[in-house]
């Protein structure tokens, strides 16, 4: 039997209770669930394709991966995907722990992820037997290691840290990969939410033109709508990219019967062909951060990267169990920065994740236990 590590979120629940005794009730900022509307269009397409009484495609209807790819040249500066190298996913997290079986890894092999990072990665690399190691740069590995890398995770915005990797920082690493005859794969959900000097330019992916070349071989792409679109209860993801990988990708999941609901493949079409409402939620995201920043700052946090995504990621200077604690007292739940590794520790991961009203009391609570003399936020 394949025993793996207690889900991490479980040890959260001693300073939940702690966030609930609080007598204006709890602000929950640890995990980065939506909570905002799905929107409109979304939720009629999904409607008007209810009546869906035979089975799916797992390779997904020809619309929804032709409205992917054409969202890849629009939005992510990739031109000349074929649509035959996309597929839809059952969310992107399933896709995060079961490719390093599917593409046929096992004991000996070596899956590298992020120093910082989505515990998921080292769960997919457990699942299929193989070895998950830690690494920005394959370079920085020992020689032994690297000979044995099949698989190279690297996530862009990323969770939790929110730094987002230059055009030329996932080229050097596609180069480093293509010479281990490793097969990179970029996890890039938060493209659309960069901030700073991120904010209105395109953030770079594996696939984009000025990375890639115009070569996908060995490059997957892996994209989620939970994030832009509010649709995490939809399950809505996909993958792209690869030519030689593809078709085996698609035939092990067909037998699997990882399959995308029709009604979920429409919603996603249409979703993909609308930036309005990814913009509009966007600027939500951009109020509560606002709301936010300066309240963390002046409680004694060092918001560090953050540079995109749904999530601040700060340090006070001391271990993370006690920021936590500190949080917790004034009805605020955080996210453990040791549960993305040992690099990790001291850190926790803020989400903007909660609705304009309870950002609003966070931030109060925050101010007031800092002693500003800032009148309540309104």
């Amino acid at each position: 039997m394949l025993i793996l590590p207690d889900y991490p979120w479980d040890s959260l629940a001693p300073y939940k209770e702690r966030a609930l005794q609080h007598p204006e009730g709890i602000v929950n900022l640890s995990i980065g669930t939506p909570v905002d509307p799905t929107p409109g269009l979304v939720q009629q397409a999904l409607a008007e394709a209810a009546d869906a009484p035979g089975y799916p495609t797992t390779h997904g209807t020809e619309g929804l991966r032709q409205a992917i790819a054409d969202w890849y040249a629009r939005r992510r500066n990739t031109t000349g995907l074929d649509p035959s190298n996309i597929m839809p996913t059952v969310g992107s997290k399933e896709l995060v722990a079961w490719l390093p079986l599917l593409l046929g890894l096992g004991a000996g092999d070596v899956v590298v992820r992020p120093t910082v990072a989505y515990p998921t990665y080292d769960i997919g690399a457990q699942l299929a037997g193989a070895e998950a190691v830690t690494a920005d740069d394959l370079d920085t590995l020992d020689p032994a290691v690297r000979s044995r890398v099949k698989l190279v995770w690297v996530n862009s915005p990323g969770n939790p840290t929110g730094i987002v990797r230059s055009v030329d920082s996932l080229a050097g690493l596609v180069a480093q990969a293509r010479a281990l005859g490793a097969v990179v794969a970029s996890d890039e959900c938060y493209a659309e939410l960069g901030w700073g000097a991120w904010d209105g330019i395109c953030i770079p992916g594996v696939l984009d033109d000025r990375v890639s070349g115009g070569d996908h071989r060995g490059l997957l792409s892996v994209y989620s709508l939970s994030k832009q679109s509010n649709l995490a209860g939809y399950r809505a993801a996909f993958v792209a990219g690869a030519p030689e990988l593809m078709p085996h990708l698609i035939n092990s999941r067909k037998h699997a019967g990882m399959i995308v609901p029709h009604p979920v493949q429409e919603a996603m079409r249409v979703a993909l062909g609308d930036d309005a409402h990814v913009g509009e939620q966007k600027e939500r995201y951009r109020h509560r951060r606002q709301l936010l920043v300066p309240a963390l700052e002046s409680f004694g946090l060092r918001i560090e990267h953050s540079e995109a995504g749904l999530y601040l990621w700060g340090t006070a200077g001391q271990d993370t169990w006690t920021t936590i604690g500190r949080l917790a007292d004034l009805g605020i739940l955080a996210g453990p920065g040791t549960f993305y590794g040992e690099a990790g520790n001291g850190y926790v991961r803020i989400a903007l994740t909660a609705s304009d009203e309870r950002v609003r009391a966070a931030a109060n609570r925050l101010n007031a236990a800092a002693g500003s003399r800032s009148a309540p936020l309104d």
